[in-house]
């Protein structure tokens, strides 16, 4: 009985380097992508409350501050509509482009990519670090693969350390880091992600992206004959009788076209600077991530022999088979286009029309209501104020809808209640209505009207409530 072998063991993929456009955008979006996850640490933000940094996940304050941007515990649905827009933003490019994101802005990408530029440095390029993976465990080799480990180790712990700089002041968690004063938790985090980070980038690499990764699984759903891919034109590359290199006689292209070869001259430098190590003139595989590297390959043959580029180009199904042109307006492009505007802007009106004042009444079920002396009744509640804005205020506080009720604060004033900026304050209220006459509703709706004086909020809030009788 055989066996069905499911990830096949192969030697390390070692890609080559190749210079163009794609690999200067890839080389921008790296150096874009950690300048602000490494540096967004340690930017200040003069704030009147609470950290100067810029952003930072206040744990013990349940606070999350990006920017000018205050989010509370009760903003936690901002982080639901965030997802949802990053899901149908995905799903709308990737029908679009196809798996650009993987080839550009991938964690996994951008940090294989740094690995591998830092392993270049040290070991060279393609062939030398073939030829010294070869070689004897000389001391040029000890050197060179001790050196190329450590820098790993290095990025990655520092990929762990700056993730948990965002959780605390970026400034004094390094100095308790270092000292052997930061939270258990923190030295947790930072063994952890060194680890996962050293082990993805530096040794399972594009196994990621070919085994684990589930988006490559599922991105056929999302591709039509529409959607531009990296792909190999293969009516121009091999004609009438194939691929074939460019021997004596068949260095010009008209003579080639004379004798039926197409324009790839089989030189395998696209299958060379591929991070997963696939063929592209095999056509559209799972493991290609669209980094379009083989594209900046196969445009430097054409160059250096002075043939028109695109052979390897981001173009469509419907234009290699000649059907026309793409088609980028159609109903499912349509769809996740008005998806994507609709979450973004959900997001960005759900952000702008935040409340910097809020308030709730909640009446005190035990007992009910209380029946004194003179015959008055008396109900208890609990408020709780919460002053979302950066500057304290005060407010003044009566009710609305029961006219011969008089209401007490025990030791605060009603006429001057203080809230700190960015802080809560929760009150215990009693409201005394004078002996209700016979045949009343044993329940009455009314409203505690939270009036702001001071502050940054001038709009009355009204708090809605009921007053149970017997």
């Amino acid at each position: 009985m055989s066996t069905v072998q499911i990830i096949q063991p192969k030697h390390a993929i070692q890609p080559r380097s190749i210079k163009g456009r794609f690999r200067r955008l890839k080389t921008g979006v790296m150096l874009l992508a950690y300048s602000v996850y490494f540096l967004l640490p340690w930017l200040r933000w003069e704030r009147s409350v609470g950290p100067d940094q810029a952003v930072m996940f206040d744990i013990p304050q349940r606070r999350y501050y990006l920017f000018d941007i205050v989010m509370h515990a009760q903003d936690i649905f901002w982080l639901t509509l965030l997802l949802i827009f990053a899901a149908v933003l995905l799903f709308f490019v990737t029908s679009l482009l196809g798996r650009v994101f993987c080839g550009y802005f991938c964690f996994q990408t951008l940090w294989t990519d740094a690995f591998r530029l830092i392993e270049k440095t040290v070991q060279g390029d393609r062939v030398a670090r073939l030829r010294l993976d070869k070689q004897a465990w000389t001391i040029e080799k000890v050197w060179k693969k001790g050196l190329t480990h450590f820098l790993w180790v290095f990025l990655a712990f520092w990929t762990g350390l700056t993730f948990v700089l965002y959780w605390g002041d970026a400034f004094e968690l390094v100095q308790a880091f270092f000292t052997g004063q930061a939270p258990a938790a923190a030295y947790m985090t930072v063994l952890i992600l060194t680890t996962t980070t050293y082990l993805a980038a530096a040794w399972v690499k594009e196994y990621i992206c070919m085994h684990i990764c589930p988006y490559s699984r599922f991105q056929s759903v999302m591709f039509d004959q529409d959607t531009l891919v990296v792909s190999y034109d293969y009516n121009r590359g091999e004609r009438e009788q194939g691929r074939k290199l460019p021997l004596k006689g068949l260095r010009e292209r008209a003579a080639r076209e004379e004798q039926g070869y197409g324009d790839c001259v089989d030189c395998g430098l696209c299958v060379q600077v591929c991070p997963t190590g696939i063929d592209i003139r095999d056509g559209l595989q799972i493991d290609c991530i669209h980094c379009a590297l083989c594209i900046d390959a196969c445009d430097s043959i054409m160059d250096k022999y002075g043939w028109p580029r695109g052979l390897i180009r981001y173009t469509s199904e419907r234009v290699l088979e000649g059907k026309g042109k793409t088609q980028f307006f159609k109903l499912r492009s349509i769809g996740y286009g008005v998806a994507t505007l609709l979450a973004a802007s959900l997001l960005v009106w759900s952000i702008a029309s935040t409340k910097q004042l809020e308030a709730t009444a909640v009446q005190t079920r035990s007992p009910l209501y209380v029946t004194l002396s003179d015959g008055s009744i008396q109900n208890s509640y609990e408020l709780k104020i919460n002053n979302k804005s950066q500057a304290p205020a005060t407010y003044r506080l009566s009710l609305a809808g029961l006219p011969q009720a008089e209401m007490t604060l025990g030791a605060v004033d009603v006429n001057k209640i203080a809230v700190e900026a960015d802080s809560s304050l929760r009150l215990f209220a009693k409201v005394r209505e004078p002996k209700p006459l016979a045949g009343l509703s044993t329940t009455r709706e009314f409203y505690f009207k939270l009036e702001p004086l001071t502050g940054k909020v001038d709009e009355t809030l009204m708090i809605p409530s009921q007053f149970i009788l017997p």
